[in-house]
């Protein structure tokens, strides 16, 4: 009887689904199809097409690289300053309600001065 391999896949075997991975427009469905879990396929594919995995080519020179790491620092806090305006919209929104609903303008509070 032959011993059946723990973990291993042929290398022809992990190529065709990487081939369907690039194609796939639902990762679970290939996942499942193939009786594998979903992680194992972009394992595969960070192992068998490195290039492939990453958003675009490989930099040219050393500045190129420079530039694509500021592009991709910078693209970061934009995201994150979009969630913090996100996040502040939505407290104004809250704000604006629980005036209008107790009636208050917002304005100053008049005070009396004390000890004259």
């Amino acid at each position: 009887m032959a011993k059946k391999r723990v973990g291993k896949f042929p290398k022809a075997f992990r190529q065709m689904a990487v081939d369907r991975l690039k194609q796939c427009e639902n990762i679970v469905e290939l996942a499942t199809e193939l009786g594998i879990h979903r992680r194992l396929l972009y394992r595969w594919r960070d192992q068998l097409d490195p290039a492939e995995s990453e958003d675009s080519p490989p930099p040219a020179n050393a500045r190129e690289s420079t530039l694509r790491k500021e592009v991709s620092q910078l693209k970061r806090l934009l995201a994150d300053k979009t969630v913090e305006i996100d996040f502040f919209k939505g407290a104004l929104r809250k704000v604006e309600a629980r005036r209008q609903r107790s009636g208050n303008s917002g304005g100053k509070a008049s005070m009396r001065r004390s000890g004259t």
